[in-house]
């Protein structure tokens, strides 16, 4: 970006000033050889700069407010407070066809921020309270649709999907998978079904070609197979015989295993979406292309993880510098970032513009109220003293 002009004219004449010297602030004096006048000029532009550097600096840092004025950092929130109003747009839409985007959204304090993710940079983000349909969809809409989307599964994807990306593959997180698995069987299953399928699960991170997905897949239908009758399994309520949560008083029975049964109904959903192994799909696959990924792992390992960390630097930040603080930070990862000292003039501007000008009255003929006082000739003078006393 081109430095600020440091060639100001005379506020007399307009012609060009010429240094004279300093002042004993050590600021720099001009002198207009037109007519001698002489003045100091404020650099408000250079200095409000500094201010950005110094303030994006501590926000990416790990440093606290005051260690970066040395102080008790009173001071530097007083020089950088401004810079708190800097919207960080989003990144604009290049049209560009991704073959892989990942996606994913994480939490903090009572904000979700929704990240699309290319392996490499981030495309955007979108602010929501949870993830939702209409959040996902906010997001989706600003990109043409990819080959694939790797997904850990968040709620309302899908329907955003089929709304906006409905040729779309999905390939959902196996470790995001394993984690669904041990929230139902637990790490040490008491049934050996459970203990089956916990291993299965985990042989899912080893399956790297089409030949051991099929192996996986003829694995998993014996599975079934072999622990159907079990999984039919009902237990009928008699008194005293607690109710599982989520079983209306109304019932009077419930399926024993229904753990299990969730586990299931998982693999099923993911085999008839075709979820599980899209990664390993010819067309997606050639010498000038990297492997599509099978995991959510590069977008929780770089923005995810920045983020988290971007915030243990900063504890205390108020909701709004919060996400402020992560627009910055995104801005960063992103492919091409914004230049902060140009959002910053953009700021400026707008604030001047939006500044209220002061009205301008007519100065007025004569004196005020002319042609309206009283005088002496109209009897109307205030009477004091003795006068009228016999």
């Amino acid at each position: 970006m081109t430095p600020p002009s440091n060639q100001p004219l005379c506020g007399v004449c307009a012609t060009k000033l010429v240094k004279n010297g300093k002042t004993s602030a050590g600021r720099t004096r001009w002198r207009c050889k037109n007519c001698g006048a002489s003045a100091t000029r404020a650099r408000t532009d250079v200095t409000a700069k500094a201010q950005l550097k110094e303030f994006i600096g501590w926000l990416l840092g790990k440093d606290s407010q005051r260690s970066a004025d040395g102080g008790t950092g009173r001071s530097f929130r007083a020089r950088t407070g401004w810079c708190w109003q800097i919207e960080v747009p989003q990144p604009a839409p290049t049209g560009e066809v991704h073959r892989q985007i990942i996606v994913d959204g994480t939490y903090f304090q009572d904000w979700c921020v929704l990240i699309a993710f290319d392996g490499t940079h981030v495309l955007g983000w979108q602010w929501c309270d949870h993830e939702k349909k209409i959040a996902w969809a906010q997001l989706l809409k600003r990109f043409p649709a990819p080959d694939v989307v790797v997904t850990d599964g968040g709620r309302g994807l899908r329907s955003a999907m089929d709304q906006h990306w409905p040729q779309t593959r999905i390939q959902r997180c196996y470790f995001h998978i394993l984690a669904a698995v041990r929230k139902h069987t637990t790490l040490n299953p008491r049934l050996e079904a459970g203990q089956e399928i916990l291993g299965l699960t985990r042989q899912l991170m080893r399956v790297k070609d089409l030949d051991a997905a099929a192996a996986w897949m003829g694995s998993y239908a014996s599975w079934e197979a072999q622990w159907e009758a079990l999984l039919k399994q009902r237990t009928f309520y008699r008194p005293g015989t607690d109710r599982p949560r989520g079983v209306g008083r109304h019932r009077t029975w419930w399926y024993t295993h229904r753990s299990l049964r969730s586990v299931r109904a998982l693999y099923r959903q993911l085999i008839a979406d075709d979820s599980l192994f899209t990664f390993l799909a010819a067309d997606l696959n050639d010498e000038h292309s990297p492997p599509v990924a099978r995991t959510t792992s590069p977008l929780e390992g770089w923005p995810n993880r920045a983020i988290k960390d971007l915030l243990r630097h900063h504890k205390g930040l108020t909701g709004d510098h919060a996400r402020t603080a992560v627009d910055w930070l995104l801005n960063t990862l992103t492919e091409h970032p914004l230049d902060p000292w140009e959002l910053a003039e953009q700021h400026r501007r707008r604030a001047k513009d939006s500044t209220p000008q002061k009205p301008v009255t007519e100065e007025p003929l004569g004196p005020e109220a002319y042609g309206t006082g009283i005088t002496a000739e109209d009897g109307l003078w205030s009477r004091k003293g003795w006068a009228g006393r016999g």
